[in-house]
């Protein structure tokens, strides 16, 4: 291999919100990334996801269980993520061939330190992150909370707080710092609390005996995707049949989890992390499915993990806007569609 240079990478700070944090490091951008084969000829891919297993991820451990990538000739390890997983890092260091990406700001900050990696699929239409209040009847959006203490984490302030500050004209001086404990929130009557659809509101309900108030960001505008996969611009380019195979065995992952027996994923997914129980798995996969996040928007037009350059550059003209991005970034860089089903 002849030698390459280098490019900076962006690293992830993981919390629930989904927010990122940027530090530079190596990542090659020529030289062959061709992927391993195992003793079978199968393409070996290790998939790093954002967080410990959930049903956030079931479509992949789905495709795991069924076969769907082994019949494509896919030799697929799931690398799970938690606090201490930095995506971007995994990535940077070959540690991973591909790797999951939560939210839009993930992909465009990348592309901010000139990171050669690309979003490839997004399995979510919908980020999920939603904003709790209690229960209250004059409540009938977002716009309702002006005024009220919201409880965010750091990484959410740089997040998908930018967009709410853009578009309700809410003010820093509303922000109180949340440490993932919902009781300041539970005690508060006025408190807004940020969550993920399918946790923290369930959470709280079992918790404090009472149905919160969610209002789903997507549901009002906010245009990220969700779930991505990232793809090293090497490791795509040097394994395109590959990486569309796994494209389309996790297509047919997730549409069997949504639509068919979730049981041989939950499988997988209690087994590579205990503490996941049946119930919470049960009630994440109802709201995914009730609220659209995975088969909705982009999908329902052209195919699960669809992406548009209409919702990139509606993402990026918000938070350019905000100041988050310099209006001349090239934002085209953070996504492709080439690899899609029926694409390339």
């Amino acid at each position: 291999m002849k030698p390459c240079a280098t490019q900076p990478v962006v690293s992830r700070r993981l919390v629930l919100a989904g927010g990122v944090a940027v530090t530079a490091m190596g990542l090659a951008s020529c030289g062959s990334s061709e992927a391993p084969v195992d003793d079978q000829g199968r393409v070996r891919i290790r998939f790093a996801t954002d967080w410990r297993a959930q049903a956030e991820h079931g479509g992949f451990y789905q495709a795991l269980a069924s076969g769907a990538y082994a019949r494509r000739n896919l030799n697929v390890e799931i690398i799970q993520g938690g606090p201490g997983v930095n995506v971007p890092q995994l990535l940077a260091a070959g540690a991973v061939e591909l790797g999951m990406g939560s939210n839009s700001f993930i992909p465009l900050n990348l592309v901010a330190e000139g990171a050669p990696v690309k979003a490839v699929a997004a399995f979510f239409q919908k980020d999920p992150q939603v904003l709790i209040a209690h229960p209250d009847d004059a409540l009938t959006g977002i716009a309702d909370l002006a005024g009220r203490p919201f409880l965010l984490a750091d990484a959410s302030i740089t997040a998908f707080w930018v967009w709410l500050k853009a578009r309700y004209g809410f003010t820093d001086d509303q922000v109180r710092k949340y440490n993932f404990n919902p009781a300041p929130f539970i005690a508060d009557e006025r408190a807004v609390q940020q969550g993920y659809l399918t946790s923290e509101p369930y959470t709280i309900e079992k918790t404090a005996g009472f149905e919160p108030r969610v209002f789903l960001l997507a549901d009002e505008g906010y245009p990220s995707y969700a779930t991505m996969v990232l793809s090293p611009d090497g490791f795509a380019r040097d394994n395109a049949a590959a990486l569309r195979s796994f494209i389309a065995a996790s297509a047919e992952g997730w549409r069997d989890y949504m639509r068919g027996d979730p049981k041989p994923a939950d499988a997988l997914i209690r087994t590579a992390n205990p503490d996941m129980t049946q119930d919470i798995l049960d009630q994440a996969r109802a709201k995914l499915s009730e609220y659209g996040i995975v088969d909705a928007g982009d999908a329902a037009l052209y195919g699960l993990g669809a992406m548009t350059e209409e919702r990139w550059k509606a993402f990026f003209d918000v938070t350019s806007q905000a100041g988050v991005y310099p209006p001349n970034l090239n934002w085209r860089d953070a996504f492709t569609d080439n690899f899609l089903p029926g694409r390339g």
